[in-house]
């Protein structure tokens, strides 16, 4: 799979289909993460052309990591600019998200539709959280699948998400989540002017549900999805009916 220099970063992705005349599918992954996040079912969608990269000091992609929400969406813009994607339908999940708002906010011209999953406008992390994060990494990242995965979801499940999220440096994870932290978009949603799909797991206490409603309720043009029995990593969860949900999303909003 493909690298490609945007500004002066380069940028790891995967890409399925051709991008032609109709929107592409951007997936934008979470804090800590990577492409592997977003699982094969949205990745190789039937009919779409899907991008989806590795952000920077994440998976792929070579450092450095930003420490803010607003830098990783410089970075997403260019990386949509240097790729001449014409038409973007960003789907982002948590931190991802996060991305997803700020360029939609900003009216980027490319950007037609939002799929925000597992988000807020707003993504308190908790203080002891980010203290352990930056002084005892491995506790950190042995804890946070505990929380990030429905209470019947698979144990190989949580101990995939902890190799994946050990594999980053530590500084990276921090600056992740401490740029959630500081992230805070709530009166700027009615900006948002582009049709959005809004999903949640019933069973995150990440960004529990009452998240995903309030963005829906606040984003002019949004609807809401409940996804039962998965938690905040509900792509690798139920991926069978988050990637039915986007499909449908993109059937009713755009020639797909």
């Amino acid at each position: 799979m493909p690298f490609v220099t945007a500004g002066k970063q380069q940028i790891y992705y995967e890409l399925s289909g051709e991008p032609a005349d109709k929107p592409v599918l951007l997936l934008v992954h979470g804090a800590g993460g990577s492409h592997l996040d977003w699982p094969e079912e949205l990745r190789h969608l039937p009919d779409t052309a899907v991008i989806t990269p590795d952000l920077p000091g994440h998976g792929r992609t070579p450092p450095p990591a930003r420490s803010a929400i607003t830098a990783y969406a410089d970075d997403i813009q260019a990386f949509i600019e240097k790729l001449r994607l014409a038409q973007v339908i960003v789907a982002g999940h948590s931190m991802g998200g996060a991305i997803a708002q700020e360029l939609a906010v900003r009216h980027s011209p490319q950007v037609v539709g939002l799929v925000l999953v597992g988000t807020g406008a707003k993504l308190r992390v908790s203080p002891a959280l980010l203290e352990m994060l930056e002084t005892d990494f491995v506790t950190a990242v042995a804890q946070v699948p505990q929380y990030a995965f429905a209470p019947n979801a698979p144990d190989s499940l949580r101990r995939a998400h902890q190799s994946r999220l050990a594999q980053n440096d530590a500084a990276v994870v921090y600056g992740d989540f401490a740029a959630c932290d500081v992230f805070d978009v709530r009166e700027q949603l009615g900006q948002i002017s582009v049709p959005t799909l809004v999903i949640s797991g019933s069973e995150d206490v990440m960004t529990p549900p009452k998240y995903g409603r309030y963005l829906a309720e606040h984003i002019p043009h949004a609807t809401f999805t409940l996804i039962e029995n998965a938690g905040h990593m509900m792509a690798l969860e139920q991926p069978d009916e988050l990637a039915t949900a986007v499909a449908r999303f993109m059937r009713q909003n755009y020639e797909v």
